[in-house]
């Protein structure tokens, strides 16, 4: 308990900015991670590719088998071996983000996320800027969000309330970018008999209702706890 404290101290104190001095270095090093995690250069085709978190996690082969073709897990699985085998493909993408945010802390990413994304993030969302990172993994994939929110909490970036908000932000449209771009984009590729496109609102529109949803949801969060910490001021145990 008194290591959580001494943690959650140190963790607010960087939050706030003290003591950081923000120079080139790590300002290139957080553009890069965001970059890495956002999804901006997933099936480009070309070397690009390589700057993409999803592209890099790659995908398990698949087993040729009339009239079906399957991965490693196989079909009709069930129970905890089914459970297991399932466990088995979240490990490697938890590994690469997990890998890939620590050689972005060494280069001082993270310092530059608290010191830009603060007053971003505290004003909307009600979390410090070290979540930024988290916040934009997320996007992409909900295990890998989910894990690095873990971590932080436990390196004492983020208090007990701030974890409950920001949980409340993942679990609304869940890796919005990959779901939503990944099942959105055959959608709005359907065409009519006559040729025309069946629908055509542009996808950002959409895309833009759920981010505003999610922070929506959030702050609705924010407000929850308010009243609950208010009312156990006020009428205590």
């Amino acid at each position: 308990m008194e290591k959580r404290k001494k943690d959650l101290a140190a963790g607010t104190g960087r939050a706030s900015g003290q003591g950081v001095r923000l120079g080139i270095g790590p300002c290139i090093a957080l553009l890069f991670t965001c970059i890495f995690f956002s999804g901006i250069f997933k099936g480009s085709g070309n070397w690009t590719g390589i700057l993409d978190f999803s592209t890099l996690c790659g995908s398990f082969g698949s087993i040729v088998t009339q009239p079906k073709v399957m991965t490693f897990a196989g079909a009709g699985g069930s129970g905890a071996k089914d459970g297991f085998l399932f466990a088995c493909s979240l490990l490697p993408p938890v590994m690469l983000a997990i890998g890939m945010i620590q050689v972005s802390e060494h280069f001082g990413a993270l310092e530059a996320a608290r010191k830009l994304m603060t007053p971003l993030l505290k004003s909307c969302l009600g979390i410090p800027g070290a979540a930024g990172l988290t916040l934009i993994a997320s996007l992409q994939n909900v295990d890998v969000g989910a894990v690095m929110t873990k971590e932080l909490w436990e390196a004492g970036e983020i208090t007990d309330r701030q974890r409950s908000i920001f949980a409340a932000f993942q679990l609304s449209g869940g890796a919005v970018i990959v779901n939503f771009f990944g099942s959105g984009a055959a959608l709005f590729a359907l065409t009519c008999a006559d040729g025309s496109l069946a629908v055509t609102m542009p996808m950002i529109i959409p895309f833009t209702v759920i981010v505003a949803f999610k922070i929506f949801g959030t702050n609705l969060m924010r407000l929850y706890l308010h009243f609950m910490e208010r009312e156990s001021e006020i009428c205590p145990e």
